[in-house]
Order: C-alpha cells, then sequence, then structure tokens
C-alpha cells in the first residue's frame, strides 16, 4: 500500500535532454556535426543523391528519344525502299501529295468539314 498513491513526476522534454547530453560532450557534438555534414554533403554535392537521380531520368528520356528516332528511320527506309522499286507506290503518293493526275483524267478535290 504504499507505493499506491504517489504523484507522477512530469517528463523532462526529451529534446532539451538530448541538446543539452549532446553539449556536456565536444565529442558528442563534432561526430554529430561531422555526421550532418557528410549527410548534406552526399545529398546535395555535385556528385550527390540528389544530383544521380535527375541525371538517371534524364538519361531515361533520352532512351526513349532514341528508340523513337530508331522507329522513324525504319520507317522511312522502308518508305525510300518501296518508293525506289515500286511504281505502283510512286504514283500513288504523287496522285495523293501533290495531286497530280494522268493525260484525260480530272481532279475532283473534296474539301473536308
Amino acid at each position: 500500500m504504499q507505493g499506491d498513491f504517489y504523484r507522477s513526476v512530469p517528463k523532462k522534454h526529451r529534446l532539451r535532454t538530448l541538446l543539452k547530453g549532446i553539449t556536456k560532450s565536444r565529442k558528442r557534438a563534432l561526430v554529430l556535426l561531422a555526421g550532418t555534414l557528410a549527410i548534406v554533403y552526399l545529398l546535395f554535392d555535385n556528385k550527390g543523391i540528389i544530383k544521380r537521380i535527375g541525371l538517371e531520368v534524364q538519361r531515361r528520356d533520352m532512351i526513349e528519344k532514341v528508340e523513337e528516332a530508331g522507329k522513324e528511320t525504319a520507317r522511312l527506309q522502308a518508305q525510300k525502299k518501296a518508293l525506289e522499286g515500286d511504281k505502283k507506290t510512286i504514283e500513288k503518293l504523287a496522285r495523293e501529295k501533290y495531286g497530280m493526275s494522268r493525260q484525260g483524267e480530272k481532279v475532283y478535290r473534296v474539301k473536308k468539314d
């Protein structure tokens, strides 16, 4: 029964006690300062983690652009090959793109709304 009726002691603020513990020992303060500087250096340096993430995003974008350019090149090479050897393809392109016609033909243009 002796310990049942006691008054609770308010807890001290943990941050204050932590700061007091750090300031009491110079060794702790120096280690904390060095650790903080190392983390800041690793994150924000020219070769840091944030810069690395940005470069990775840029690299992915460039890879996508190269793949798209490769597909466009393949398409254009296939079109070039078709135009070099196939007279029907040449005629179709001349009619559609340039509005050309054979002798005696009448070309009707339809306006699209």
